[in-house]
């Protein structure tokens, strides 16, 4: 399997679900701005159980975009080592765009997301049988532990953003239904719990 890496531009986003990356093919790359010199003990536990594949990227001086064209040159640098590695911008900074079509056109696999489960391995394409999606949702609600999502919106957006948003309204509703309906999922006003084996 093809190693993605994980370029996480933590100036604009603070990931709080980096325990999806532990024990698959990934290397992950924390890019820090020179005022978070300190880290939070949170990102620091969040990291730790990814050992070796994780790193921390300090910019030791501050301007504009420097953090950008800081990861902009890491994916080079890896690319010219790992031409079929895929490379992950964590970002919700759309300025990373044109850079990734760039990159497409030259052959480089590259996307960016706004978070870590948007990464497109962990949105497989919606199976057809609705069984078969409801197991899917399941087992990534298992996967994100303590990142799940706490009501009933941002779910049925996890949800939809897992098959690619390819899910009509009604196909949604069915889903959210039938993880109620087996009592994975509990409603309580517009917040969501789950009963799920870990």
């Amino acid at each position: 399997m093809k190693t993605n890496y994980v370029l996480v531009d933590y100036e604009n986003v603070q990931p709080k679900d980096l325990a999806l990356l532990q024990g698959g093919p990934f290397q992950v790359k924390i890019f820090l701005g020179p005022n978070q010199s300190k880290i939070p003990t949170s990102l620091v536990a969040a990291v730790q159980p990814l050992g070796r594949s994780a790193e921390y990227i300090p910019l030791e001086a501050s301007g504009s975009n420097a953090l950008d064209f800081h990861i902009a040159y890491y994916i080079g640098m890896l690319a010219s080592h790992d031409p079929s590695g895929y490379f992950h911008v964590i970002s919700r900074d759309a300025g990373f765009d044109p850079l990734i079509k760039h990159l497409r056109g030259k052959g480089v696999f590259a996307h960016r997301s706004e978070n870590i489960a948007s990464i497109p391995i962990f949105n497989p394409p919606a199976p057809a049988d609705h069984d078969a999606q409801v197991q899917v949702v399941i087992a990534d609600l298992a996967r994100r532990k303590t990142a799940k999502p706490r009501t009933q919106k941002a779910l049925l957006n996890v949800i939809n953003a897992q098959f690619n948003n390819a899910l009509t309204e009604p196909q949604l509703s069915a889903l959210f239904a039938s993880l109620c309906n087996r009592g994975v999922v509990q409603l309580d006003g517009t917040k969501v719990s789950y009963s799920l084996l870990e």
